[in-house]
C-alpha cells in the first residue's frame, strides 16, 4: 500500500492539478485514474497555457478549426480546452457514476478578464454549460471575487455545478458558502430540483506560507505554520456549515454538500517537506488536489498525518500570535487574491498571443508549424 492508498483510505479524494492533450492522449491520465485512484481534475489558464503553448498535440485540432474559418484566438482556446475537458470528464464518469455524483468532476475556469464582471462570467459559464450539456461531471471554475460570488450564487440557482476557487480568507469561504446555500435556496423555492447540483470550494493553502514567511523573522517560530492554520479554520466552517438547521432542510431536499478542496498543495519552500501540504489536511470527504510531482512524491513517501477536527483554539492562536508580531493577514489574503487573478490574466492573454502565433505558422504550412513545436 502506498501513499495515496492510505490517502484515499483516510476519506481523501484525490484530484490531479492538471491536464493536457498529451496527458489524455499517451494514456497517462488514465492510467493515473485506474491504477493511482486519481477521481477529479482541475485546471486554470495557466496549466491550458502551459500545455497547449508547449506542445504540437492541438496541432491537428487546430488545423481542423482553421480550416473551417475559426481564427479568433478566444474562440479557439475554447475549442481546444473544451475537447480537453470533455475527454478527462468521459474517463472519470466512472468515478462520477458510482460516487452518485459526489466525486469524478473536472473543472473549467471562466476567463480571468471577466472576475470583476458577475454578469459576463454568468453568461460564459452557461455558454460553457450548454456546448458540455451532456457531460454532468464537470465544475465551471469561478474565482471568488465580489463579482464572482455574485455568479456562483446566479449558476446555482440555475442548475450549474460550480469550483468556487481562489480562496484565501476565512471572509471568502464564508461567502462561497453562501453564495452555494443562496442559490440552492433559490432554486428549490423556484420548484425546481436542487439534486445533481454540486459545488466545491477551492482553498488555497501554500501560497499563504510563502508571503506570510516574507513578513516573520527567520528564526520566527510561525514560519510555514499560518497556512495549516488558516485551513483549518476553513474546515471548522464546513463542519459547522454542515451541522446547521439551515443544511439540513437543503439536505432533506435532495441537496449536495459543498466539498472542501485543498489547492495549492506543491511546496514551495525547499526548506519544508514535498508532501506537507497532503500530509498535515487530512479529513475525510475534503479533495487535496495536486500537481504530478506532488502526486509521485506522496505515492513514494507520503505518510498520513492526524486528521483536522473541530478545535480550532490552537488555529485561533498561532494566528493571534503571527497578528502580533505585525503580520497583516487580511492583507495578506487580500494581496494574494488580486496576484492570482492578475497571474491568471496573464497566462491568458500569453495563451491567446501564443494560439495566434501558432496559427499564422500552421496556415504558412508544416516546415513553419514544425519549427514551433
Amino acid at each position: 500500500m502506498n501513499g495515496l492508498d492510505r490517502l484515499r483510505n483516510a476519506g481523501v479524494s484525490i484530484w490531479l492539478d492538471d491536464l493536457s492533450r498529451e496527458l489524455l492522449e499517451t494514456g497517462t491520465f488514465a492510467g493515473l485514474v485506474e491504477k493511482s485512484g486519481i477521481t477529479g481534475a482541475t485546471s486554470n489558464p495557466t496549466i491550458f497555457a502551459r500545455a497547449i503553448t508547449g506542445s504540437g498535440h492541438y496541432d491537428d485540432q487546430l488545423r481542423a478549426l482553421i480550416g473551417r474559418g475559426t481564427l479568433d484566438g478566444r474562440s479557439l482556446f475554447f475549442e481546444l480546452a473544451l475537447e480537453d475537458v470533455r475527454r478527462a470528464a468521459e474517463t472519470l464518469r466512472p468515478a462520477y457514476d458510482e460516487s452518485h455524483g459526489r466525486d469524478g468532476f473536472v473543472s473549467f475556469e471562466c476567463t480571468p478578464d471577466l472576475a470583476g464582471d458577475a454578469e459576463a462570467t454568468t453568461m460564459q459559464a452557461l455558454d460553457v454549460c450548454r456546448r458540455l450539456e451532456d457531460l454532468p461531471n464537470v465544475l465551471i471554475k469561478v474565482a471568488a471575487t465580489d463579482a464572482g460570488i455574485d455568479a456562483i450564487q446566479e449558476l446555482t440557482a440555475g442548475g450549474v455545478s460550480v469550483n468556487a476557487t481562489l480562496l484565501f480568507s476565512q471572509r471568502r469561504h464564508q461567502q462561497a458558502i453562501d453564495a452555494y446555500l443562496n442559490g440552492l435556496e433559490r432554486r428549490a423555492d423556484a420548484g425546481k430540483s436542487i439534486k445533481g447540483v454540486s459545488s466545491v470550494a477551492s482553498f488555497f493553502v501554500s501560497r499563504i506560507d510563502t508571503m506570510v514567511d516574507d513578513h516573520l523573522d527567520s528564526d520566527s517560530p510561525l514560519r510555514g505554520r499560518m497556512a495549516m492554520a488558516n485551513a483549518e479554520l476553513a474546515y471548522a466552517r464546513q463542519l459547522r456549515t454542515l451541522d446547521s438547521r439551515r443544511w439540513r432542510q437543503l439536505a432533506m431536499r435532495g441537496a449536495t454538500p459543498q466539498r472542501l478542496l485543498w489547492a495549492s498543495t506543491a511546496t514551495k519552500d525547499p526548506a519544508y517537506s514535498d508532501t506537507r501540504y497532503v500530509q498535515e489536511l487530512i479529513a475525510a470527504n475534503v479533495i487535496n488536489t495536486m500537481p504530478l510531482p506532488t502526486l509521485d512524491a506522496f505515492a513514494d513517501h507520503g505518510d498520513i498525518g492526524r486528521s483536522l477536527g473541530s478545535d480550532v483554539a490552537p488555529a485561533r492562536q498561532l494566528l493571534n500570535e503571527a497578528s502580533d508580531a505585525g503580520v497583516d493577514f487580511a492583507a495578506i489574503t487580500d494581496e494574494l487574491e488580486r496576484k492570482g487573478i492578475e497571474g491568471f490574466d496573464e497566462s491568458y492573454r500569453k495563451l491567446l498571443d501564443c494560439i495566434a502565433s501558432r496559427v499564422e505558422r500552421l496556415r504558412a504550412g508544416p516546415r513553419n508549424a514544425e519549427v514551433a513545436r
